[in-house]
């Protein structure tokens, strides 16, 4: 268990919150009673459903702050899920040659990623109007009152004081305001409270429209989700208005490309790392992003970005195999995990580099060799016991049960797929 899932069961059994969420719908807490178990920066803040302490996802529970100091526990469906429309073909865009204070291939930060987005135009096409970035960072809300979904259909009324926000950056057009949202990853989720309530204050600020905008950055693309909340008062009535995608024009990675790193990479020992079981390699990349700018402990990963307690260790794992990511043991007898050296340098090279490099680094393992050959060779991927049979040739490291072979066959699969679809891009 997590720290967060450990101090929430304590407070949960010591206040009886359930009980006292099945009588009103709600239970009110104050950050003075949060303290006494941990501190509540780190015990209420939850952008994403697998950010969740255990026992609010087994009850089907939400938090939201009303105050500077206080919070609101109930039955809420205070997050919106997101679906990246893979159909979509991103614009490139150029990056302008005078600006040397931005490397447009090297954006490992929010912030960064956003003023990237900004200077090379992406914001002006987004909007269709010119903008000046004008406003980010802490403030205060308004007071304002609001309706939440709740469990069975039902509705809670809530009402905000003066509860702090934070926006990432903001940007004033003729006609529009454009708030943003950022995460420097690919996620399945967001907290509406990001957009919902930076919306409400700025809505009685300025006499434009304002325009909520969730952002991500993830493998180098740059995904923009425009929303509208249909009712104001509404929390959940956000709506996608649409999504648009951009990258920074680079050099295309071609099939020929693949192929020369395909015959020319030498194979390795299979390190005493288990068997990868991470098949989104997408959030692989995510992960080792995150690690340029920190090294992370297991339990930060887990409660700051969009991956439960298993995807952690799955994909630290799968890191660990590809000789990316490592781990040790801090001062406070805490595991952390931390780019190696030649996953810092792979992160630190240009878009064609950089993914020719990660693709290298999957080849160089037998296995995924030997079935890349196949798949090229028959022009469709091997079956799932094919693949089995061939990793069973392999003497990979802690791989026991049929079941097991076949669970992480799919893995190999997905990654070989990765590779092939860098030619896409």
């Amino acid at each position: 268990m997590g720290l967060n899932d450990k101090a929430w069961e304590t407070l949960l059994e010591r206040l009886d919150i359930l009980s006292g969420i099945r009588r009103t719908g709600f239970y009110e807490i104050d950050a003075k009673t949060i303290k006494t178990v941990r501190e509540p920066r780190l015990m209420a803040k939850f952008d994403h459903k697998s950010n969740l302490p255990d026992v609010f996802r087994k009850n089907g529970l939400s938090i939201l702050p009303i105050s500077r100091f206080r919070y609101i526990i109930g039955e809420f469906e205070a997050y919106q899920t997101i679906s990246y429309n893979t159909h979509l073909t991103p614009t490139s865009i150029s990056f302008p040659s005078y600006i040397s204070s931005i490397d447009p291939t090297n954006l490992y930060s929010e912030s960064v990623a956003l003023h990237c987005a900004y200077a090379s135009g992406m914001i002006e096409d987004l909007i269709g109007e010119m903008s000046m970035p004008t406003i980010s960072g802490r403030m205060s809300s308004n007071n304002f009152d609001f309706l939440i979904s709740s469990k069975g259909n039902s509705e809670q009324s809530i009402s905000i004081s003066k509860s702090q926000i934070e926006i990432d950056a903001g940007y004033e057009s003729e006609n529009r305001l454009i708030l943003v949202e950022a995460k420097q990853e690919t996620i399945t989720d967001f907290l509406i409270r990001q957009l919902y309530y930076p919306y409400r204050l700025w809505l009685n600020q300025v006499h434009k429209e304002v325009i909520p905008v969730f952002f991500t950055h993830s493998n180098d693309v740059f995904s923009f989700f425009v929303y509208e909340f249909v009712n104001i008062t509404r929390y959940n009535s956000l709506r996608l208005v649409y999504q648009k995608d951009y990258v920074i024009a680079h050099e295309d990675i071609e099939l020929n490309d693949i192929l020369e790193i395909a015959s020319s990479v030498s194979t390795v020992a299979e390190p005493e790392v288990p068997f990868p079981q991470a098949d989104n390699f997408v959030r692989i990349i995510d992960l080792l992003g995150l690690l340029v700018e920190n090294n992370l402990e297991k339990d930060e990963i887990t409660s700051n970005y969009n991956f439960d307690a298993r995807q952690t260790n799955y994909y630290t794992t799968a890191g660990m195999y590809l000789g990316l990511i490592e781990r040790y043991i801090n001062a406070d007898h805490v595991v952390v995990f931390r780019l190696t050296p030649k996953g810092r340098n792979i992160m630190r090279k240009h878009f064609k580099a950089k993914y020719l490099s990660l693709a290298s680094c999957i080849l160089e393992h037998n296995v995924f060799k030997q079935v890349f050959s196949e798949y090229i060779q028959n022009g469709y991927p091997p079956d799932r016991n094919r693949v089995v049979d061939i990793m069973k040739a392999c003497n990979l490291y802690h791989v026991g049960t049929d079941s097991t072979y076949f669970r992480r066959s799919q893995t190999i699969l997905k990654w070989l797929q990765w590779i092939l679809d860098l030619q896409n891009t």
